[in-house]
């Protein structure tokens, strides 16, 4: 994890798929020079009274590309304990995604790459976005320089083929 300072904006995106609430089942598919975030999209039964558990295992998936990938993560907290993320108190909240503008953790990663013989501190910073998703038991972050969504109706495990033809139609 990354120490933010008084700089970190937290900006929510509004165009980004609603996750499951309850299980969103989140997969990352990358390499160094591509990443595929895809999870089950909420899709709210209205025959639902709340005296019942749903399974859904299949239905709508959203994958999430990102262009340029630098670095990503996974993993705590979930949404229960998101209030400890060091963005919480700038508004990062469970079921829903995010753009951190004037990022630390891109600052931090701006620092340590600083010792390369050819690194342009300006050019770094502007060409570098942070994204956040939290779910219901993780929170996805990366550094990249933007993304496409694509909606697919599938199960996760189903998408992978989606992704893999990504991979093979993006070669490095």
């Amino acid at each position: 994890m990354y120490t933010v300072d008084e700089l970190d904006v937290v900006v929510p995106l509004r165009d980004v798929p609603q996750s499951d609430v309850g299980a969103p089942l989140p997969t990352i598919v990358a390499d160094d020079y591509r990443l595929v975030l895809e999870y089950l999209v909420s899709e709210p039964d209205p025959n639902w009274d709340g005296t019942f558990v749903n399974v859904v295992t299949d239905g709508t998936v959203a994958l999430i590309r990102f262009h340029r990938p630098y670095a990503h993560m996974m993993g705590a907290p979930n949404e229960e304990a998101i209030a400890g993320h060091p963005l919480a108190d700038r508004g990062l909240e469970a079921f829903a995604a995010f753009e951190v503008k004037h990022s630390s953790w891109i600052r931090q990663l701006e620092k340590m790459n600083s010792v390369h013989p050819y690194h342009d501190r300006d050019r770094f910073l502007e060409s570098k976005r942070h994204f956040v998703f939290v779910f219901h038991d993780s929170t996805f972050e990366c550094i990249a320089h933007g993304f496409e969504i694509s909606i697919l109706n599938s199960s996760i495990l189903d998408s992978l083929d989606t992704v893999i033809e990504m991979f093979r139609a993006d070669p490095i």
